[in-house]
This record gives C-alpha cells, structure tokens and sequence, in this order.
C-alpha cells in the first residue's frame, strides 16, 4: 500500500472509530504503516490489529470495516 493508499485507510478506519479513541487507532494504524514500509508486517501482527481495531470501532460500521481490512490484508498476504 503506498503513502497515499495508507492515508486514505486510515482516515476511513478514524471516521468509524468510537468518540475519542481516534488517537489510539492512528498510533496503532501508524505503527503497522511503519512495519509494512520496513517489511517487518506480519501475519501475527495482522492477528493483533484486528481485535483492537474492532474494540475502537462503532459497532454499527464494524462490517463495513472488516469488509475493508479484509481487502486490505489479503492484498498483504499476495505480496
């Protein structure tokens, strides 16, 4: 995912999140955009992610959410 595939992400995911956590999920979004840069983005940390993100999300656009994460790491594990 390039700089601005990243950016788009991770304001979609801060626009679903719960009243003020939107810190919390761009550090966490953040730190995964600077493992993938350095390669070091894993199936484990895609494993860790997940149920975080979720617990930071509304719960009404959490499928919408996992339908785009989905996506997302799927075209993470082709590489």
């Amino acid at each position: 995912m390039d700089k601005q595939g990243q950016e788009m992400f991770l304001n979609f995911i801060l626009q679903r999140v719960q009243e003020g956590k939107e810190a919390e999920a761009k550090e966490i979004l953040t730190e995964n955009f600077m493992k993938q840069a350095e390669g070091t983005f894993s199936q484990e940390d895609i494993q860790e992610f997940i149920p975080k993100m979720i617990s930071l999300l509304k719960p009404d656009k959490l499928a919408e959410v996992q339908a785009v994460v989905k996506q997302f790491s799927g075209d993470f594990g082709n590489k």
